[in-house]
């Protein structure tokens, strides 16, 4: 990584402290019940920072991001404590600053307006020409023909509009930016030069979380790697501990998730991630760890360990 990258402020951006996310549902019975998702998830991005975001589908990257730009359906409810520089995030600040200072790249290219030009999407109302510049720039980067934004979202192939949701946040001025899965469908160089983009984003200092299944490129674009695991925050390290392998790294499933990798062996572990109405008790991820012993069936706070932090009390 980039020696002359800008140092980090002692303020992040963002903060997100013992976030909990429960959805209230129906059973079959018409039974009502809430279904905690994410339960005591804690995260923070600074100026000048990638924070990667790795786990398997349903660790509930999504749905943080989906949190913190204020998107969540009307059947979820929250607790826990979002800062933004510093101040509590409220759903009005949530909603004022969503498209301005905060920009989300959506994982769904659904999210691009169906009944709107692409020019019209990406620019927004009443462009001025500094933006109309900035985004001739940003479709010239990604291979974007000009007529680009001419076009409907249904005329786009997949890699072309998840390339539009990318530049749209490139141009958006947004201080902090939320990529929720950015690569998918994008080939090797293309996803490169994404990573590369919000690196570049990152090193004039705004703040980036980077949700991504391609881990192993991320930890060459990061400054630190957030692992979820069952909805919860098991392990905030910095990149280079990921690149250095398994003895670097603090939480079991760290570990797991560093040997699965296809360069490192791909080897899998036994179980599965449990289901979010039926979490074991203490440390979500005890039922497949092979250093579970009783102590782990209590509360397990995050800790700080050796220049990163963990959910785990065997972790040396």
């Amino acid at each position: 990584m980039d020696s002359m990258r800008i140092m980090n402020s002692d303020q992040p951006i963002l903060e997100v402290k013992d976030l909990s996310v429960s959805f209230h549902m129906y059973d079959e019975g018409l039974e009502q019940y809430d279904l905690q998702v994410i339960s005591n998830l804690s995260i923070d991005v600074k100026p000048g920072e990638i924070v990667a975001i790795a786990g398997s589908s349903g660790s509930g990257k999504s749905l943080l991001a989906h949190a913190v730009m204020g998107l969540l359906p009307e059947n979820a409810s929250t607790t826990g404590t979002m800062l933004y520089k510093g101040k509590p995030l409220t759903e009005k600040d949530k909603e004022k600053l969503r498209g301005k200072e905060m920009a989300l790249v959506p994982q769904s290219v659904a999210y691009l307006d169906p009944s709107m030009k692409i020019g019209s999407q990406v620019l927004g109302e009443k462009p001025d020409e500094n933006r109309k510049k900035a985004q001739k720039k940003a479709f010239a980067r990604f291979h974007l023909d000009e007529k680009t934004e001419h076009l409907y979202p249904f005329q786009l192939s997949g890699g072309m509009a998840r390339r539009v949701l990318v530049s749209k946040a490139v141009i958006s001025g947004a201080e902090l930016i939320i990529a929720d899965e950015p690569t998918p469908g994008l080939d090797l160089e293309m996803a490169l030069e994404a990573l590369r983009c919000f690196r570049e984003m990152a090193d004039e200092g705004k703040a980036i979380i980077l949700i991504t299944h391609d881990i192993d490129l991320a930890f060459n674009f990061a400054d630190r790697v957030a692992v979820f695991y069952a909805g919860t925050t098991v392990e905030i390290a910095p990149s280079a501990d990921f690149v250095k392998g398994p003895e670097a790294l603090r939480h079991p499933y760290s570990k797991a998730l560093w040997r699965a990798l296809p360069q490192n062996g791909f080897r899998p572990i036994p179980g599965f991630q449990p289901y979010a109405r039926a979490l074991p008790k203490g440390c979500l991820f005890a039922p497949r760890c092979p250093h579970k012993t009783e102590e782990c069936e209590q509360t397990i706070p995050m800790q700080e360990l050796r220049g990163g932090t963990v959910r785990c009390i065997h972790a040396t």
